[in-house]
């Protein structure tokens, strides 16, 4: 069944309009009795179609739930800017694992130097990445792709969750399967390839973000947040 994403869906306006009206009716075809399921803010509206013209479909809306496939905890990924194409790769995979979020983070150890204006050229090509995976599967949102920040900027935004950690690959930390598992947001801090220079870790312990780690292998930057992901899910009973 389609799948279609707009947070200004609602009961009160059962109306899908624009692009998402123009592929309903152009591209896919579609017509009036047809079943689509449309996402909105988490929650699925299973629909069918009502009336169609090329600007806008009416639809009536059959049944809504909360989205199964949406994690029950917020997960936001600061990831430190990777080289290449690196970041498209973390940006799918964390996605169809449940992040709520992904903001990129300049450091020290960045290979890649670009500058917020330059990623900003970038950025909708990575949106359209997380909603094809959100799409995929079968989110009930697609998660927001941030503006490239410093790694103070990012210290401050991941005071806002109830726990917040920098995966840190020097031993005697807190193992990352030992965090909290009862609380609603959680902020994951992972390193570029170079990872984090020590006075880094030390800036951002000053804001609360406490080092963890994996265990004794090094990870490279783009298998980092799939494994930790996949662990925060598992720990919070959404995988």
């Amino acid at each position: 069944m389609p799948r279609f994403f707009d947070d200004s869906f609602s009961s009160a306006h059962p109306y899908l309009t624009g692009e998402h009206a123009r592929h309903i009716g152009l591209s896919l075809r579609m017509r009036v009795g047809e079943s689509v399921t449309v996402c909105a803010n988490g929650t699925d509206y299973q629909c069918e179609i009502a009336h169609i013209t090329p600007e806008t479909v009416e639809l009536q809306i059959l049944s809504q739930a909360p989205c199964a496939a949406e994690p029950t905890v917020g997960a936001v990924l600061y990831q430190a800017l990777p080289k290449g194409d690196k970041l498209e790769q973390i940006v799918q995979k964390a996605v169809e694992l449940g992040v709520s979020e992904i903001v990129p983070v300049l450091t020290k150890r960045c290979v890649a130097r670009l500058t917020p204006k330059e990623f900003e050229k970038k950025r909708s090509r990575y949106e359209k990445i997380a909603q094809a995976a959100a799409m995929q599967s079968g989110r009930g949102m697609i998660p927001c792709i941030g503006a490239l920040c410093t790694l103070e900027q990012a210290a401050k935004q991941m005071q806002q969750s109830d726990v917040a950690v920098v995966l840190y690959e020097s031993e005697g930390g807190v193992r990352f399967s030992q965090i909290r598992a009862d609380a609603r947001r959680y902020a994951l801090m992972i390193g570029s390839e170079g990872g984090f220079d020590p006075q880094e870790i030390a800036l951002l312990q000053q804001y609360s973000v406490t080092p963890v780690w994996l265990g004794k292998r090094i990870l490279r930057c783009e298998t980092a947040p799939v494994a930790a992901l996949a662990v925060l899910m598992h720990l919070t009973g959404n995988l």
